[in-house]
């Protein structure tokens, strides 16, 4: 791109595929360089200044820090969605600040603009400070990596209205940067996900996905690791195979079958709706999924999507018509590094939407405590589920 940074194309048109025909590559707009040196007060050249992440004394989490995405894109006009394709040169404009240059795209992955993570040349996690000159604060370059995946070049889409040959190029997407980042100096844990909806907080509706590249394991996975780990120790088991086990024995919330997934909602759900989609083999991660695997994903993703968007419906006075769930849906994988072998890949969609048009608000329990409250059952989500199949 103008700016340095990268943008692949991921493509399931045949004469893309066969080589045919090839994607603009080139990026007509004049960004400046990400990457500026700065000058201290002393006339001294230092590296470019970055997100900062700093660590939590009191829980031990890091906390990136990007002040510079306060002035990222929001909900901009359709005419000036910086994830559509660029307008073609017979339409009277041949300037776009889009990010994509190509007329057209299948999927598209590119850096982020604005991201919460990045990796600067020249600076490493080893280059931290304490801040204000306190040992006990420290600080460190935010020394990850935010990508965006475009699902589609149609911006009135959504992932549930894919066909199942899209869906199959972005698993290959997914796997394809997922070894790509994993392998980057410092990164520990790759995430792949999904904002969808204004309730969630998307400021771009057009359907698009992120995958960061974390160089800290997250909270929620540390947590997950610990209890994988006692378990091991206590029983000698898998957690998280022994949890899809317990669950199709069960069978109670398990939501569907194939022959290579099984999607259900976990006996301790928290949110108002939240189902979990994992292999039926153990697998590692998205790069782990054998062909079969992948295009039996592609199905049951779908599937599982379009059932949530008939989860709720509005009142029959109103016209009683399905309500496209706002969502997050996002892939769990194993760490790159420590506790790997503890990891076990599945995909989790929960949703803030209790009922239709109210949310469940994150309030002082949930915030202020992390103790959360269900305001449902996982044995009604699933029954939910299972009714609204086709």
């Amino acid at each position: 791109m103008a700016d340095g940074r990268d943008l692949i194309y991921f493509d399931d048109t045949e004469a893309y595929v066969s080589g045919e025909r090839t994607r603009r590559l080139d990026d007509p707009r004049p960004l400046p360089p990400r990457f500026e040196p700065r000058v201290d007060a002393d006339g001294v050249e230092q590296p470019p200044a970055g997100p900062e992440m700093r660590l939590d004394p009191l829980t031990g989490d890091w906390i990136p820090m990007a002040s510079h995405r306060m002035n990222r894109t929001f909900l901009p006009a359709a005419d000036a969605c910086p994830l559509c394709p660029a307008r073609p040169a017979d339409s009277g404009t041949d300037y776009s600040d889009g990010e994509v240059p190509d007329t057209d795209y299948d999927v598209v992955v590119f850096e982020n603009r604005f991201p919460a993570l990045m990796q600067l040349p020249g600076v490493g996690l080893e280059d931290g400070w304490d801040v204000d000159g306190e040992e006990l604060w420290q600080a460190r370059p935010a020394a990850g990596r935010c990508e965006v995946v475009c699902f589609s070049s149609d911006h009135t889409g959504s992932f549930a209205g894919l066909t199942p040959r899209r869906v199959r190029t972005i698993i290959e997407a997914w796997a394809d940067r997922t070894t790509e980042l994993s392998a980057l100096p410092g990164i520990e844990q790759v995430f792949c996900f999904e904002n969808r909806g204004k309730e969630i907080g998307v400021t771009l509706p057009h359907p698009h996905g992120q995958i960061y590249a974390f160089p800290f394991v997250t909270p929620r996975t540390q947590a997950m690791l610990r209890q994988a780990a006692a378990h091991r120790e206590r029983t000698g088991g898998h957690l998280l195979r022994d949890v899809l086990d317990a669950e199709r024995r069960a069978g109670t919330r398990v939501v569907l079958e194939t022959e290579h997934w099984t999607a259900y909602v976990p006996a301790a759900a928290r949110w108002p709706v939240e189902v979990h989609l994992a292999p039926n083999r153990d697998v590692l991660d998205l790069p782990g999924l054998t062909e079969a695997e992948r295009e039996d994903l592609a199905m049951a993703y779908l599937e599982l999507l379009r059932r949530l968007d008939r989860f709720f419906v509005e009142p029959e006075e109103v016209g009683g018509a399905p309500i496209p769930l706002p969502y997050i849906a996002g892939w769990h994988q194993a760490v790159v590094g420590e506790g790997r072998e503890l990891g076990r890949l599945h995909l989790q969609v929960i949703s803030v939407l209790r009922a239709p048009g109210k949310l469940k608000y994150l309030a002082g329990v949930e915030s202020g405590m992390a103790s959360w409250i269900s305001d449902t059952t996982p044995e009604r989500i699933a029954a939910r589920l299972q009714e609204v199949a086709l």
